[in-house]
């Protein structure tokens, strides 16, 4: 690679700070909202029936935002162009798949607004994987190494504090403290590990929406296989109690909405890497925190000193998720991430050149020569999406959970105006590629 082209490429990294910057704060916003409906594992489903039905909204979501968005020719053109990924994408889809089960039971055993914090701590893995298969860091500025380093230990030092209000704390998940603090920790290990293949197939120039469609496979299939081994089998009351119809409904929503949140995320993760982008998104914990003590009360009843040490935890997490998240990229850095997708390209035998312009350009391309076309199909793709959601709808009841339906339209409010906002820059300036 010649001087001028090795610099057009890293200043080209370097544009694209800002649309990853505000896809991540989106994310923060939907994926916060996404784990509310898990509150429902109180009305007596099991963790893996829970997680089952979110998935399957999430499996509706992956397929109908994509048709959306670009359109089935343009994301099957893309998975063409990238099949040695297609693979790592079913594998990430496992990895969420056990990951999410796990929050379920964390949430029943410690309650939202203390298991968010914790599993946060994937943000960790996420630096320590960057660095180690992607470059991230390599060449960066001492103060930028200093921001993600005290940003990382603030992370961990949250962490601690929110675990030992937990165990010490009085409310009512106490007793079961121990159990969720393990959970949300396995959680944070596989959602930090699920970012590599993620990287991965952006630095090979896949589109996020193309990736996001067979992730999904992986988390069907996983959440299946636990349901079937480890909650009954082809007999669990998921599959026959009429009782739990009226439930499904706000799991799938639970489901749609985090997709949402992961598209932006997704976006995230390819402009910013690993490093930067899950701690930016993991300010979904202050959104976790609202949903969890603003509209489910959980901490009505807590005494004062675990109220403290909560949102002192708290705070010091989004603290130094910021401090991370601030440390812009330099030259020098940016040069270390070239060479990875350098890497990419020659053992995959890919064109850098487009590669590159998927990576790292917020010009928008036709890589996949389909122009975004619509063929009848995708019409029946989001015809179906909206039947499932009418059809279940119909049988959905307001859960006899204690809630403030003033908080909650609020939250709901700013929902719709993070992702209008978001999606609109996004779309300006990439049309989504």
């Amino acid at each position: 690679m010649t001087a001028p082209a090795k610099a057009n490429a890293i200043a080209s990294f370097q544009s694209v700070h800002g649309i990853g910057v505000a896809c991540a704060l989106a994310a923060g916003v939907w994926l916060g909202a996404a784990e509310a409906p898990t509150k429902l594992v109180n009305s007596g489903l099991s963790p893996y029936a829970i997680s089952l039905c979110m998935v399957a909204g999430v499996f509706t979501a992956r397929w109908t935002v994509p048709t959306l968005l670009k359109g089935t020719r343009y994301v099957f053109a893309d998975l063409a162009l990238n099949k040695h990924l297609i693979l790592n994408a079913v594998l990430a889809g496992m990895l969420w798949a056990v990951a999410n089960t796990l929050t379920v039971f964390a949430i029943r055993d410690v309650g939202l607004t203390i298991a968010f914090p914790l599993w946060n701590t994937n943000s960790l893995v996420g630096i320590l994987w960057g660095r180690l298969l992607f470059g991230e860091l390599k060449g960066a500025s001492t103060k930028n190494v200093i921001k993600v380093v005290l940003g990382a230990v603030a992370i961990v030092v949250a962490a601690i504090m929110l675990g030992f209000s937990t165990i010490q704390g009085s409310g009512t998940h106490a007793s079961h403290a121990v159990g969720g603090v393990l959970a949300a920790a396995g959680a944070s290990l596989m959602w930090g590990t699920m970012y590599v293949p993620y990287r991965k197939a952006y630095i090979s120039g896949m589109n996020p929406l193309s990736f996001v469609t067979i992730f999904t496979i992986g988390e069907l299939v996983t959440c299946f296989a636990l349901v079937l081994a480890l909650d009954g089998g082809t007999k669990a009351a998921i599959f026959h109690s009429p009782e739990t119809m009226h439930l499904i409904f706000w799991l799938f929503l639970g489901g749609f909405v985090w997709v949402i949140g992961d598209v932006f995320q997704q976006f995230a993760t390819k402009y910013l890497g690993i490093g930067r982008a899950i701690p930016l998104s993991n300010t979904n914990q202050l959104w976790g925190l609202a949903w969890g003590a603003l509209v489910f009360g959980e901490l009505a009843h807590a005494d004062w000193q675990h109220r403290l040490l909560v949102v002192a935890g708290s705070v010091v997490m989004i603290l130094g998720a910021v401090a991370v998240s601030t440390a812009v990229a330099t030259a020098r850095e940016n040069a270390s991430i070239n060479e990875a997708l350098l890497r990419e390209c020659c053992r995959y035998n890919l064109d850098y050149d487009r590669v590159l312009q998927s990576f790292s350009s917020s010009t928008p391309d036709d890589r996949t020569g389909t122009k975004d076309q619509r063929s009848w199909w995708d019409y029946v793709i989001v015809a179906a999406a909206v039947g499932a959601f009418i059809y279940l709808g119909s049988n959905a009841k307001v859960p006899s959970l204690s809630m403030d339906f003033a908080w909650l339209s609020v939250l709901v409010v700013l929902l719709v105006a993070a992702a209008l906002l978001s999606g609109w820059g996004l779309w300006k300036a990439t049309r989504f590629s």
